[in-house]
């Protein structure tokens, strides 16, 4: 059986009464040696504790006297648990990512969905304008080619178009 590394200067205390804050946990094990940190994770749903928490003491011989003096002892009525913390398995702890419900962001990740539907919306729009300016500029260059074209024809066949055509030339 693989064992899991401890944490030897932070204990797990479990059996925490609903009164019990970091204040009153923190003013519990003081007695033992500098604390360096108190946490009790927090319920998401009902932002209370979940009825444990850990102490994180400067000195792991600390530690372990508060663990030896306070496993079985009791708090506000309630008997404690004390061992020494396994470490977290989740990086971000109970301030990062890890401890925020998986619905947490979905308000930004929305707003993200629509910004980007928004600027394809707006792509799309601007292409769309694009090829319709394109095909108008063919149709125009095309037109004005077809008048030269029916202006060169009408010429051949009509004698006084070109008479007028070559007058207009000089006077040029």
């Amino acid at each position: 059986m693989a064992q899991q590394a401890v944490q030897k200067n932070t204990l797990y205390v479990g059996g925490l009464a609903e009164e019990v804050n970091e204040t009153i946990l923190h003013a519990a094990f003081i007695p033992f040696g500098d604390i360096k940190d108190v946490k009790t994770p927090l319920d998401q749903a009902t932002q209370k504790h979940r009825s444990f928490g850990f102490v994180t003491f400067l000195e792991k011989e600390d530690a372990a006297a508060a663990m030896d003096n306070m496993d079985g002892a009791e708090l506000y009525g309630r008997v404690l648990t004390v061992n020494y913390a396994l470490p977290e398995r989740i990086k971000g702890g109970e301030q990062g990512w890890a401890a925020q419900p998986i619905w947490a962001d979905a308000d930004t990740w929305f707003e993200r969905q629509q910004q980007e539907e928004e600027m394809q919306r707006i792509q799309a729009e601007n292409q769309a304008a694009m090829r319709a300016a394109e095909d108008l500029h063919r149709k125009k260059m095309a037109e004005e080619r077809q008048g030269e074209k029916e202006d060169e024809t009408e010429m051949k066949d009509d004698p006084m178009a070109r008479a007028e055509a070559e007058v207009s030339k000089q006077n040029n």
